[in-house]
């Protein structure tokens, strides 16, 4: 089926040139270029009438196409796989490869014209695409390779700085900068400051495939890290990935690499550097001098070529920079809350095991799912820490936590004062007053069952028993104990005088 609608919705909705068409569609330039052409002949643009499908479209661009017969074609062997084959096995010959082809096809070719025709074939897979760059269309981004050497003034440490590069297409016109690292702030700063010292934005950003730019990398469909594809929103630049293990996508950057690395790097070999600040004053001094470098097989060098060229076709700066703001993905946990930089921040509970993105600013944390904010907080500073929304706790939750003593007290003098006074005993009793909740919720549910009257009989026998626990007050209920008094024990008489019994006088008298 061809793919007609895709090709004229890129071309006259987004406005893309027929080399982006043809790589999204994975279509040839020349069935781009044919699609166009057609359906200008035939005045047909975008967005198409209603009802029109694929069927329609090619009759309105070709017309009603009759089946002819063609004369009939002998099979052409598998090529791609036959290499691959001669690749891995070192003893596979061609002339055992044709006799399985003739095998399979009798009527195929004969064995000269087969060995003739991988030839051929072998020969096309070594060419190598000129590319032609418009002024201002693309940026094309890499790290470096080498380090340059960065010592601590105070432990005397060396640690290596990375070094990010960025070429224009048309000019070569190159920024240099030397980062701490290559994580995804380095990686970005290191973007807004090119832009910055280009005074202006390519059309296209050709990165390779570093972790930082590119969450997912794919030869047909790579995903972008999602602060990388905010990033480039804001400055309303696209991105196309290179493939992946194809270094000749991004040629001007590998070039450019190889040069920054001649002519800056090897000239700072010599420099012992403190601060990552100095090791930039360095880099942008030769930078200058690298641009003004004159070509050696054309006329002009980077920087008036650039003047000349290429700066009045950058799409201007945004009024403001990008917000800085880190994305990164998170399991929910049971208790509702995410681990993120150290500290746990809360959810909605019905987000539990569910998979949330979280965009984090210097002051802010974001959760996101399914592109929905669900949450927001001040981003914590220290470590352990937990924040937490009421809102998203369940009911029951909430409700646990409103529970304190003076509630619990509260509860029970709805249903009498000796009841009231049986909670005080038994919350005052218990290490932590929270060990007696479980106890009060029980006697509450007990006056639910029988009547307060006789709670409040049950709570005086227990506090005069001093049998102050759950269980205790279930069986006065359950027995009726509660409708029976308090029969008090006769007191005990006195011992009798005895010469084994030395009273309490002995032990106080001093030995």
């Amino acid at each position: 089926m061809r793919k007609i609608k895709e090709v004229l919705r890129l071309r006259f909705e987004l406005g893309l040139g027929q080399r982006e068409i043809a790589r999204a569609c994975a279509l040839s330039q020349g069935a781009v270029h044919n699609y166009l052409r057609k359906a200008a002949a035939a005045e047909i643009h975008w967005p198409l009438p209603e009802g029109w499908d694929e069927e329609r479209i090619e009759e309105a661009l070709f017309g009603k196409q009759r089946p002819s017969e063609r004369p009939r074609e002998r099979v052409l062997p598998d090529f791609p796989s036959l290499h691959g084959q001669l690749q891995q096995h070192r003893h596979l010959t061609l002339q055992l490869a044709w006799e399985e082809y003739r095998q399979v096809h009798p009527e195929g070719y004969g064995y000269s014209r087969f060995c003739e025709l991988y030839g051929r074939w072998r020969k096309k897979q070594d060419v190598v695409l000129r590319q032609e760059h418009q002024p201002g269309e693309k940026g094309f981004v890499d790290w470096a390779g080498a380090t340059i050497p960065v010592h601590d003034p105070v432990s005397g440490e060396i640690w290596p700085a990375s070094l990010f590069v960025m070429v224009l297409g048309a000019s070569s016109y190159t920024y240099a900068e030397a980062t701490r690292d290559q994580q995804l702030t380095a990686w970005l700063s290191s973007h807004m400051h090119a832009f910055e010292y280009f005074g202006g934005v390519p059309r296209l950003l050709v990165p390779d495939n570093p972790r930082t730019g590119v969450s997912r990398a794919c030869r047909y469909d790579p995903d972008l890290n999602p602060t990388y594809q905010e990033f480039a929103m804001h400055y309303g630049v696209g991105v196309v990935p290179a493939r992946p293990y194809r270094p000749r996508d991004k040629a001007k950057v590998e070039v450019g690499v190889q040069v920054v690395e001649r002519w800056i790097i090897a000239a700072l070999r010599h420099h012992k550097f403190f601060r990552l600040e100095e090791v930039n004053r360095a880099i942008w001094e030769l930078l200058e001098r690298l641009n003004q470098r004159s070509f050696r097989k054309r006329e002009g060098s980077r920087a008036s070529v650039f003047a000349s060229l290429e700066r009045s076709a950058l799409r201007p700066l945004p009024g403001e920079r990008f917000d800085m703001s880190q994305w990164s993905y998170a399991r929910v946990n049971i208790d509702y809350h995410i681990a993120f930089d150290a500290n746990l921040y809360s959810v909605p509970y019905t987000l539990v095991q569910e998979r949330v993105e979280v965009r984090a600013t210097p002051t802010t944390v974001e959760i996101f799912h399914k592109g929905q904010r669900v949450a927001s907080h001040l981003r914590g500073r220290g470590r352990e820490q937990v924040f937490t929304t009421r809102e998203h706790r369940p009911k029951s939750h909430q409700a646990h936590l409103e529970w304190t003593p003076s509630r619990m007290v509260n509860w029970a003098e709805q249903i009498g004062v000796n009841t009231a006074l049986l909670f005080e005993r038994i919350l005052a009793e218990k290490p932590h007053p929270e060990m007696g909740y479980r106890s009060c919720l029980g006697i509450i549910r007990l006056a639910e069952q029988y009547s307060a009257a006789r709670m409040e009989a049950a709570a005086d026998r227990a506090l005069q028993t001093g049998a102050c626990r759950y269980q205790s007050v279930k069986s006065i209920l359950k027995n009726s104990l509660d409708q029976q008094p308090v029969v008090e024990r006769p007191a005990l008489p006195p011992l009798p005088p005895h010469d084994n019994i030395r009273g309490a006088r002995y032990f106080s008298e001093e030995v």
